[in-house]
């Protein structure tokens, strides 16, 4: 059986690994643009995972 919480926390996690590992070669390269497109996305992303992570972690610690 899942733990409440494990789902959120591990779909964050991803996201925002993902989110990280694409941008991190671009910004080593050129760094960050304010304007760009795809920095904007990132963050998006990068938000949205540490939120699930956050809301997860808290479903996690309530359980017990």
């Amino acid at each position: 059986m899942v733990r409440e919480g494990l789902i959120p926390t591990l779909l964050g996690t991803a996201v925002t690994g993902v989110a990280l590992a694409t941008r991190i070669p671009d910004v080593k390269k050129r760094g960050i643009q304010r304007n760009e497109i795809g920095t904007m996305i990132a963050t998006g992303l990068v938000g949205f995972g540490l939120a699930h992570i956050v809301l997860g972690s808290i479903d996690l610690i309530q359980e017990r």
